[in-house]
């Protein structure tokens, strides 16, 4: 199973660098890490705050702390 995953992730960063991947492509990645409980700390003036800050959505089940 462990190199199942490590296909799926190679093919999903190939793609993802290769071009303009397709939505449904980006949707999976992002699902792949929210199932595997990845995350990752927003600093101010980061890109990944200026990314949060621009999207016209939230998630409740998301928490979302600044640093």
């Amino acid at each position: 199973m462990e190199g199942l995953q490590d296909l799926l992730i190679d093919t999903f960063i190939d793609q993802i660098k290769n071009g303009e991947p397709a939505p449904a492509l980006l949707n999976a990645a992002r699902q792949l890490l929210k199932d595997n409980n990845i995350t990752a700390s927003i600093t101010k003036d980061s890109p990944l705050e200026a990314l949060v800050n621009l999207l016209p959505f939230e998630d409740p089940t998301d928490k979302v702390v600044n640093e």
